[in-house]
This record gives C-alpha cells, structure tokens and sequence, in this order.
C-alpha cells in the first residue's frame, strides 16, 4: 500500500469496525436456536484459533516473550471474549433481542468515558455537567426500551431478570477488558495476540460448555453463523478492535459504537421480525443522544484577548 492508501484505510477502520460490530448481535440470534451459547462459542474460539496459527506460522511472526505481557492478554481474552461473547451470546439465548442486546452493550462508551474521566490524573479532569446529562438520557432511554420488553415482549424478544444479567454482564465486561487492553497490554502483532487471547477465552469457557445439556444441531444456518463469527466477528471485528485501541483511537470507536444499536435494530427488523415500536425508536434515540453528550470531546478553550496597551 502507497502512504496515502494507507492512511485512507486507517481513517476508515473505525467505521468499518462498527459495520461488523454490528453483525454479531445478528449472528448470535441467527445460530442460538441451534446450539448453546457456551458450546458454539467453544467451537468459535477453536476454528478461530486454527485460523491464526497457520497464518502466524508461514508469516513468522513472533509470538510474545514477555511472560506478563502473555498474561495480559489472557486477561484480555477472558473480558473481551468469554465475558462479553459469553453475555451476549446467553442474553440472546434466553430470550433477549438483538437489538435491546446490543443497545445495552452500546452503553459501554458512557462507561469508558466516565470511568477515564473520573480516574484522569494528569490532566485533573472530572465528569462534566454535560456527561452527568448524556449519562441519565442513556439511562432514561434504556429505560424506556426495557420497560416496554418486560411487559410486551416476544418469545423471541422479551426481556427477565436472567437475560438482563447477562447482557449487563456482557456490557462490564467489554468496558474493563477494553480498558485493561489500553492500560497494561503492550503493541504486539495483532495475530498472535489474538490467539492468546482466545486460549485464554476458551480454557474459561470449557467448563462453562461442559455444563449445557444441550448439543449442537449442525445445519447450514448454524455453519453460516459459525463461519461469519469466525472470519467476519473474530478474525476482523476482534483484530480491528485490538488495532484501534493500540492504536490510540478508543474514543473514536467510542465515538461510533452508538451508531451500533439503530444498526442491529434495523436487520434485526428485516431479518427476523423484531418489532420498532415508537417507544423503541424514541428510547433509542435520547440513549444515542446520551453517549453522543459523554463522549464528544470538548470544545477547545478559546484563546485569551490580547492585552491592550
């Protein structure tokens, strides 16, 4: 690539990341009546990781060295990957949509934004009235989603006590292991990190597998949910998010991952009749609104007046 094809292509990341964040609700609700969650993703880590090993191998890259760093990413493997999949992955199961799934987990950048505001040293810096303002419109129009799923949900798109704790799960988990990443994981080759990763994802998610009655019933449906998770969601979306983060530009993901909830919502509607109600679209909207208030940055201070003499 040409220095300017490159910069192009880094600019578009970030959106192309959200393009493909989006899916995996979708998937998720296209494979799970097939397979439990903890199962199918056992299998998802294992191809994924048959993926990468033969792409590490004739690349050579180097795997890495630093025992610390390898535990790093473990750590990162079992937030980012068991912890955030596994939650969504059960929420769907058990009945939860995909778009209240993923309008849920879109809340991690009010998260992230309070949380590095709130822990700022350096530059002092604390939540501003406005982010307060951004964080209860959030809250206001999650509320205004969830309620109405309590009381006029679907088989298919409800919500209980249990699918709304492993959605909370899930949006925890994104939110530590992505600022865990940030804060101790050291810029390696992404590939090899991944693969760290999912070890880690998968040796937590065994016994979690092992407990589940119930089997994989393999149809062309469930192979095409596996083979998206696995090439689209895990060897681009997850390698897209380590790249981004490494490279400095959490915020603008941040910036972007509430365009993810509208987005899922819509295929959702298309795919599999989820309703869109006007209190959905209404909840939806204040919620996006909120994120937008939390994470924008702010306006640069305006240079003082010169001093006349």
């Amino acid at each position: 690539m040409t220095d300017s094809q490159t910069t192009a292509w880094v600019k578009a990341m970030p959106a192309v990341f959200v393009l493909i964040w989006s899916t995996g609700f979708i998937v998720a609700r296209y494979g799970m009546p097939y397979a439990p969650p903890f199962t199918f993703l056992l299998f998802r880590y294992f191809f994924s990781i048959l993926c990468f090993l033969p792409w590490i191998v004739l690349a050579r890259v180097a795997w890495p060295r630093d025992r610390q760093q390898v535990l790093h990413l473990a750590v990162t493997g079992m937030l980012m990957h068991a912890g955030y999949l596994g939650g969504v992955w059960a929420a769907v199961k058990s009945g939860m949509g995909s778009g209240l799934s993923a309008l849920i987990v879109g809340i991690q950048p009010v998260l992230t934004a309070i949380w590095l505001s709130t822990m700022s040293r350096s530059g002092g810096a604390a939540v501003s009235r406005r982010q307060w303002l951004g964080l209860l419109l959030g809250f206001v129009g999650l509320v205004m989603v969830v309620s109405r799923k309590f009381v006029q949900g679907t088989p298919l798109d409800h919500v209980t006590p249990e699918n709304m704790a492993w959605a909370v799960m899930a949006l925890l988990a994104i939110t530590s292991g992505t600022l865990y990443q940030k804060r101790f994981v050291q810029p390696c080759d992404v590939r090899t990190a991944n693969t760290v990763q999912l070890m880690a994802a998968a040796l937590v998610t065994i016994p979690l597998a092992w407990l589940e009655p119930e089997g994989m019933q393999w149809n062309g449906q469930l192979m095409g949910a596996m083979a998206w998770s696995v090439l689209g969601l895990t060897l681009g979306g997850s390698s897209l998010l380590y790249l981004l983060i490494q490279r400095g530009a959490a915020a603008t993901v941040a910036s972007l991952m509430y365009l993810v909830p509208p987005t899922t919502a819509a295929i959702a509607w298309l795919l599999f009749d989820e309703q869109i109600t006007a209190m959905t679209l209404l909840g939806t909207a204040i919620t996006a609104v909120g994120v937008s208030l939390v994470v924008r940055a702010p306006a640069p201070a305006s240079a003082p007046a010169p001093v006349k003499a």
